[in-house]
C-alpha cells in the first residue's frame, strides 16, 4: 500500500508541474484540468492510507475529501468545490470557444495559485507521510 500512496503523491506532483507548463503555453483549460487531477490524486493517496483499500475510480473531490474526513479551512474548501465543479466542463466542454473565452490568464492564474496552496496544505497531513 505504501508504494501506491507514494505513486499517488509523485503523480500529483507531476500533474501540478504539467499545470504550470500548460499555463506558460496558455492552454488554460488544461491548467484547470491538471489542477483538479493533482488534487484528486493526493486525495486518493489519503483514501488508500485512511481506508486501507484501493481508491475508487471517481473524480469527485468532495466525495474523496469526506471519505478521508478532511477538515478543510474555508479557503481550501472553496478551492476544492470550485475545482470539483470545473471538472465536468473542462473534461467535456459543450462549447469549447465559450470555455476558452471564460477562462482568461488572470482567472486561471488564481486557480493555479489556490491549487498550489491546497496541495501544500494537503501534503502537511501526517497521514500522507510514508516512513
Amino acid at each position: 500500500m505504501k508504494k501506491h500512496v507514494s505513486n499517488w503523491i509523485k503523480s500529483s506532483n507531476y500533474d501540478l508541474k504539467t499545470a504550470e507548463y500548460m499555463f506558460k503555453t496558455q492552454r488554460y483549460i488544461y491548467v484547470l484540468f491538471m489542477c483538479h487531477l493533482s488534487v484528486e490524486k493526493l486525495l486518493k493517496g489519503l483514501y488508500e492510507v485512511v481506508l486501507e483499500k484501493v481508491a475508487p475510480k471517481t473524480h469527485n473531490l468532495i466525495y474523496l475529501s469526506k471519505a478521508v474526513v478532511l477538515k478543510l479551512p474555508e479557503k481550501h474548501l472553496e478551492t476544492l468545490e470550485s475545482l470539483n465543479d470545473l471538472s465536468i466542463v473542462t473534461r467535456y466542454p459543450e462549447d469549447i470557444d465559450a470555455l476558452v473565452k471564460a477562462f482568461k490568464k488572470e482567472r486561471v492564474e488564481r486557480y493555479l495559485k489556490r491549487t498550489k496552496e491546497l496541495i501544500k496544505w494537503l501534503k502537511k497531513d501526517k497521514r500522507l507521510k510514508i516512513s
